[in-house]
């Protein structure tokens, strides 16, 4: 079994502690991983800034070629890296090799925007009686950047805190998800043999409730990026202070689809957008809303559409869904299910224990209050409710207290159109499940799913700071 250090100041420390990592499937010890403590956190924090006030001088091209080393180190070991998301997060083999493939676009884009980082020129004789100046903008690093990051993306969601922050000179303590520090430790060493300034990224595993005030809190800490649930989000904002602040938090994502849509064609993509990664995806599908002219017909096909997934081994190549990240997780999951049937929810397939999660879950005759419609699941479980008129159907969707993606499928533009503008989210995806993200595009929430956005070029914009300049031209 592996044992796995804190990567302090460019290398490997012991810490006074260890705990003992499972596999989420077979529940086997697959590794032991040093677990910090405040005084870790203490001295990952001054090491950083120590190195920013090196890495901040670093010229824009040097910062690029940095991030595009690593791509290459990471595409040398993207079937390694695929394994170790495997081990740690149970995700689907196949599944964990596309988020590599992401994880190396993230920072391909942070390489591209580290050499794009650029201000504005400001009209200075806009107002009356000044025309002798001129006046720009231009954007600076911040300094030590406390990450925090959760188990269901554990590579590129960390390359989401990471490559802005490298991209623009700022240096990254991170504190990966308890179950999942394995992909982040590995990361170590590949930016070390990229070139990255000894310091410049810290890794400190071990309890969120223990690490997160001590790193959240520090005076050196300027930027604090965090990915995870609501309740963990209230309160770093209640603590943070004026630091700059990223929230990505929950969500129940929904799909609203109208009457004039080839279901067939759409039906596959409906399902993989539900069950991926056992629905662990923040903007997992968990609500469909279908017109009552094709309800019955999208219902029957989605049903079909679900008992076509391999449930399994996360190892194995046929696997299309695995466990969920802990058994108490499943057990949870399970309580909401048996929950929504005791007060008239009907299960059209799946429902049931499997392994160390829940098989593939589809209900109707469901209620706007029960937690399998309200909450976010984070679990294989999907409501699909019926509509009458597009407005119902958006107030259907809005009438929920998160707001990171939603999607509409319809021929109609104007359809189309309307749904763009009344529904209260971060993104609207048109013709398209909301479980959609691309790498580069603005990605964050409104309500209760978050604060600020994440994709590269959005992400620089909270990871550094305006600064104006003007110069009087004449005495």
């Amino acid at each position: 079994m592996e044992t796995w250090k804190l990567w302090i100041n460019g290398e490997w420390q012991d810490a006074t502690r260890t705990y003992e990592l499972k596999s989420p499937y077979s529940q086997e010890m697959i590794a032991t991983v040093a677990k910090a403590d405040e005084k870790d956190v203490e001295k990952a924090i001054e090491g950083a800034h120590e190195a920013f006030l090196e890495f901040r001088k670093w010229p824009a091209y040097e910062r690029a070629e940095l991030l595009y080393r690593a791509v290459d180190l990471i595409e040398a070991r993207k079937e390694e890296l695929a394994q170790l998301l495997v081990k740690e997060a149970g995700k689907p083999v196949k599944t964990a090799r596309g988020e590599i493939d992401r994880t190396i676009a993230t920072y391909q884009f942070s390489a591209e925007a580290a050499k794009s980082l650029s201000g504005e020129t400001v009209p200075m004789d806009a107002a009356p009686g000044v025309t002798d100046r001129i006046g720009w903008t231009k954007r600076e690093a911040l300094g030590v950047v406390a990450a925090i990051t959760p188990f269901n993306f554990p590579s590129n969601l960390v390359a989401h805190k990471l490559g802005p922050a490298f991209a623009v000179g700022n240096t990254v303590v991170l504190k990966p998800a308890t179950q999942t520090p394995l992909s982040s430790l590995a990361l170590a060493e590949i930016f070390k043999e990229a070139g990255l300034p000894d310091g410049a990224l810290q890794i400190v595993t071990g309890s969120g409730s223990e690490l997160s005030d001590p790193l959240i809190t520090n005076d050196l800490v300027k930027k604090v990026t965090f990915t995870g649930s609501v309740p963990v989000g209230l309160d770093i904002k209640s603590k943070v202070g004026l630091k700059k602040l990223t929230l990505e938090l929950g969500s129940n994502s929904a799909l609203i689809v109208e009457p004039d849509v080839p279901l067939e064609k759409i039906m596959p993509r409906a399902v993989t957008g539900a069950f991926g990664f056992a629905g662990q995806v923040c903007i997992s599908l968990q609500r469909v809303y279908v017109h009552d002219d094709i309800y019955d017909e999208f219902v029957d096909q989605f049903v079909a559409e679900t008992e076509k997934l391999q449930i399994g081994d996360p190892a194995e190549e046929a696997t299309d869904v695995g466990s969920m990240i802990h058994p108490g997780e499943a057990d949870r999951a399970m309580e909401w299910i048996e929950e929504a049937k005791k007060a008239g929810a009907s299960v059209r397939t799946g429902g049931e224990r499997v392994q160390n999660g829940i098989a593939p879950t589809v209900m109707t005759d469901v209620t706007p209050d029960m937690n399998v419609v309200c909450m976010e699941v984070f679990a294989p479980i999907v409501t699909i409710m019926k509509y009458s008129d597009l407005d119902e159907a958006i107030d259907l969707v809005n009438d929920s207290q998160y707001g990171l993606n939603a999607g509409i499928y319809t021929r109609d533009i104007e359809s189309a159109m309307k749904a763009a503008d009344e529904i209260e989210a971060g993104a609207v995806i048109i013709n398209d499940i909301p479980t959609f993200r691309v790498d580069n595009m603005p990605y964050g929430g409104v309500k209760m799913s978050g604060y600020g956005r994440e994709g590269v070029k959005y992400a620089i914009d909270g990871m550094t700071e305006l600064k104006f300049i003007t110069v009087k031209t004449t005495f």
